[in-house]
């Protein structure tokens, strides 16, 4: 995607039924984060999210970078009424909103904006040559796409302070033993794990993996009681769908089911 006269900020793949790749395409910046990337990429997953026949995004970088974070020249000098004119919180919140899961496949830098994107996502699939970190104090500001608040919730209190107080940066295994990261593998493995995941998620229930992604970010805003009300509610509604009628009955005849699209049975169409 791209503005007229400029070059592209990203690349949407569909290398297979159901699954789409999300490419940030900033090389020589390593992928940093100027405003019209972050609005492309909102953008694209606006749209992506609207697609009815979407089961799953991969949104990835390249080899030497996720993203490195927001790009500098475009903060230097910028006042706090250019911060607030830039209204970064819905660009932000079309990724983190988006109704499709997503898996981030990072390879190389996801430091700062670029870690705080991947925390976006629903899995994160890391190369063990990964690199992760929130390193904003060391620039004189604070995150400011919830690191806060996603990467608290992520790994906990005291691993969170460490990691935003002192700017350090760390390697993926690190990452992955304190929770930042879902799977860890060799660095050309990064792209065929997230696909492999991606599959698995399209042949789901799509009505069943939405509910399950929708209960489980709501679990990190309501309180326990609620979030099991929400849950108990969520789980009667997928009797009313003739997609668990056919799964479950293709399971107990130990055969393929032939998977439904939604509710109503009606392909190409989403609840």
């Amino acid at each position: 995607m791209t503005t007229d006269g400029e070059p592209p900020l990203l690349r949407i793949e569909r290398p297979e039924d159901g699954i789409a790749v999300v490419r940030i395409d900033r090389p020589e910046v390593r992928n940093a984060l100027n405003l019209a990337l972050r609005r492309a990429l909102a953008a694209a997953f606006r749209q992506l999210g609207a697609d009815p026949v979407l089961r799953a995004i991969v949104l990835t970088g390249d080899d030497r970078a996720f993203c490195a974070g927001a790009d500098l020249a475009e903060y230097v000098d910028a006042s706090p009424i250019d911060i607030l004119a830039r209204d970064m919180g819905p660009l932000w919140d079309a990724v983190a909103d988006c109704p499709v899961p997503v898996i981030a496949a990072v390879n190389g830098f996801a430091i700062g904006g670029g870690c705080e994107l991947a925390m976006l996502a629903d899995i994160i699939v890391a190369g063990r040559s990964a690199k992760f970190g929130q390193p904003e104090v060391q620039i004189g500001i604070t995150p400011g796409g919830g690191a806060t608040q996603r990467l608290t919730r992520a790994v906990g209190k005291f691993a969170a302070m460490r990691l935003m107080l002192t700017g350090e940066i760390i390697d993926a295994a690190e990452a992955h033993a304190i929770g930042l990261v879902s799977r860890l593998v060799d660095d050309d493995a990064v792209m065929p794990e997230a696909l492999r995941l991606a599959r698995l998620i399209a042949q789901a229930a799509p009505l069943a993996v939405r509910k399950t992604k929708e209960l489980v970010l709501e679990s990190m805003t309501v309180p326990l009681a609620a979030g099991l009300r929400a849950e108990r509610a969520a789980f009667q509604l997928m009797f009313a769908t003739r997609d668990k009628s056919e799964r479950m009955r293709a399971f107990l005849e130990r055969r393929k089911s032939r998977p439904r699209a939604d509710a109503d049975g009606e392909p190409g169409r989403r609840s």
